[in-house]
């Protein structure tokens, strides 16, 4: 790369002229954070509730590995591959329904996979013992296994928000909306540093997204907000004098 594009590339950043109009930044970054937050909302309505259930329920660890198996062998699907067959089938009349489906499609893997893992995987001594205080099985999962199973409940909802709002981009070569649509400008005018502008702001955004989500997990742990509490296993029964 030419020493000089990074340089062009922040004067093409300050330029206040590219930050207004309906193709200027702030209009391409709405459009952006629609997009990425309207389908990470889907895929968390879609994945959470199945993981959790699976991960819940001991008899169902065979259809959870299953779901799981499943769910990322679809990571070896590429994503672009997906929005441009989409784009040409019927969902292609219907503005970014195809980028939609494409983006929901890529996100559920690691929220189905994080979820289910941590709730299947929580502590069986701290579930039993709180069976054992006689909570019924939905006090288990909310008192007990989610709050649990949340640090890498969140880890995957950040996963899947850093590549959601990064694979948005791609909507642009399917004339969707977005950052992505910077880039292609400048790769359809041969303009180098607004290509490099387009892919640092998405690469920022991604970056400001991982970190107030990381944020927001340190915040909403519910083990360091001292919420619900977790019980703990009940203490041995003192021996009776007979035991000595």
């Amino acid at each position: 790369m030419d020493a000089g594009v990074i340089p062009d590339a922040w004067a093409w950043l300050t330029t206040s002229a590219h930050w207004s109009g309906g193709a200027g930044v702030w209009a391409r970054l709405r459009e952006h954070l629609w997009l990425s937050g309207l389908c990470l909302v889907i895929s968390c309505a879609l994945a959470l509730p199945v993981a959790l259930w699976l991960g819940h329920g001991g008899g169902r660890r065979f259809g959870g590995a299953l779901a799981v198996n499943l769910s990322n062998a679809g990571r070896a699907v590429p994503t672009f591959a997906v929005l441009v067959l989409l784009t040409l089938g019927p969902l292609g009349r219907h503005d970014d329904l195809p980028t939609i489906v494409a983006l929901v499609l890529f996100a559920v893997p690691p929220l189905l996979t994080n979820a289910y893992t941590g709730v299947a995987a929580a502590d069986r001594d701290v579930v039993e013992a709180a069976r054992g205080m006689g909570m019924s099985g939905w006090q288990l999962l909310a008192r007990v296994e989610v709050p649990l199973a949340f640090p890498l409940i969140m880890t995957g909802v950040r996963t899947a928000a850093v590549q959601v709002v990064a694979t948005v981009s791609l909507a642009a070569l399917a004339a969707g909306g977005g950052l992505g649509r910077i880039v292609t400008a400048g790769f359809a005018t041969y303009d180098t540093p607004q290509v490099v502008a387009g892919a640092a702001l998405i690469a920022a955004l991604a970056l400001l997204v991982e970190g107030v989500l990381a944020l927001a997990q340190r915040l909403l742990d519910p083990r360091r907000r001292g919420g619900a509490p977790v019980p703990n296993a009940p203490p041995p029964p003192a021996p009776s004098p007979a035991s000595f």
